[in-house]
């Protein structure tokens, strides 16, 4: 196995830090000052201007749209394990970086679907203003009347009526949906109910503004209201033509599997550098804070939590890396184990870091005066994000005993 960088990589490590240093993170008070001030003025969902100011600097730097595979960009020339290491310092900075690289999801799912899968005048319509930064996306999956996590229960119907496909249905958790910007969803239902389970879903592109198409309400994250928002909406009637179909019907399910390996490991990074931002406010912390005479940094109990988060972040990366690997060699099918190890084991890693940093941190770990209160609530929602824990720990626990021949 090969972790180190390419040249190329590095090259945008170096610049993709400094715009971090530089520009990224001196932003983040004015982006929640802006933030505050556009949810005060009742339009809690639209972009602060500073994120569109970092994105023309980011784009002249040429640190966009860094996420697509060397197969799909030659311009970068990136491969997946070469992305996860610009993935993870992102990570410093969840709500402004990704975005502001054109590298958030649920877009950059979507324009990897559009890629792989799209026809020409797909590509055209959607994905170009995408990797444009023009517009953005929502992907419309999980329903909140069935278990999501098996994507073979989805319910929502999409039935040919002539030269058009009807769509009845009810979706939650479409991220990305309240966004103004937000044009167009990717819909996943089910176009062939007596096909076998694998077979029933399709893909089909819907514009935001079809007639029938009816944004209940945004969910909050653990009370938080995320720029991007995550919407309710409700499917009625909804006509689009045959061809917004995404690949071929009854693909629905294969082509989702494709768009979330790569995208898992997009997470994970992001997930090991918001841990490593929150290792260095807990070690910032501790060694200016005093307790019963006594730093904290001296206290056994935080030197033990500061030890153990080194541990854990670096055995989290290398796998991480390692799944990254096998995608790029051997592709995302033969590395499904690692894929799902990699979604178990990163967010708790972060989980219990970012929470002994708010530990550190006292009252202020739980306020709006350090990012940690956030990226907690963040982290624990990438448990269920992509299919919960217990999904994935059914998955490789069902591949060991297959491997070791030991049947159910």
């Amino acid at each position: 196995m090969e972790f180190s960088n390419s040249l190329r990589a590095e090259k945008y490590l170096n610049e993709l830090r400094d715009f971090m240093e530089q520009q990224v993170l001196p932003a983040e008070p004015i982006y929640h000052q802006q933030r505050t001030a556009l949810i005060a003025a009742g339009k809690p969902h639209v972009l602060p201007a500073i994120v569109e100011s970092l994105k023309q600097s980011a784009r002249s730097k040429g640190l966009w749209n860094l996420f697509l595979p060397d197969s799909h960009d030659p311009a970068h020339g990136l491969s997946v394990t070469d992305y996860a290491v610009l993935a993870e310092l992102t990570g410093w900075s969840p709500e402004i970086a990704p975005e502001v690289l054109n590298c958030s999801a649920p877009d950059t799912g979507n324009m990897e679907v559009l890629h792989l899968f799209g026809s020409d005048a797909q590509k055209k319509q959607w994905l170009e203003p995408l990797l444009a930064g023009e517009i953005r996306s929502g992907f419309s999956m999980t329903e909140p009347d069935v278990a999501s996590s098996d994507a073979r229960n989805i319910s929502t119907s999409i039935v040919q009526v002539g030269n058009d496909y009807v769509i009845n249905g009810r979706k939650w958790w479409t991220t990305g949906a309240m966004d103004p910007r937000c044009q167009i969803l990717i819909v996943m239902g089910v176009t062939d109910p007596d096909a076998d389970s694998n077979h029933r879903q399709s893909m089909v592109l819907v514009p935001i503004n079809t007639p029938g198409v009816t944004i209940v309400r945004n969910l909050s994250v653990f009370g938080y209201v995320d720029q991007h928002g995550h919407a309710e909406i409700l499917f009625e009637n909804v006509k689009v033509p045959l061809t917004n179909l995404i690949g071929a019907q009854g693909s629905g399910f294969e082509i989702a599997q494709a768009r979330l390996g790569p995208g898992r490991i997009h997470h994970c990074m992001r997930a090991i550098g918001m841990a490593e931002r929150a290792l260095s406010l807990m070690i910032e912390r501790a060694g200016e804070r005093t307790t019963f005479g006594t730093l904290l940094s001296h206290q056994g109990v935080v030197q033990e939590w500061i030890a153990n988060a080194r541990i854990n972040i670096e055995q989290a990366r290398l796998l991480v890396l390692k799944t990254a690997w096998l995608i790029d060699t051997v592709g995302a099918k033969a590395a499904r184990k690692e894929i799902a190890a990699i979604k178990v084991v990163v967010p708790r890693m972060a989980q219990e870091i970012i929470d002994h940093a708010i530990q550190v941190h006292g009252g202020a770990g739980v306020s709006q005066d350090t990012p940690l209160a956030s990226m907690f609530a963040g982290i624990r929602t990438l448990r269920i994000v992509d299919g919960p824990d217990e999904v994935h720990l059914r998955d490789i626990a069902r591949l060991e005993l297959k491997n070791r021949h030991i049947s159910k």
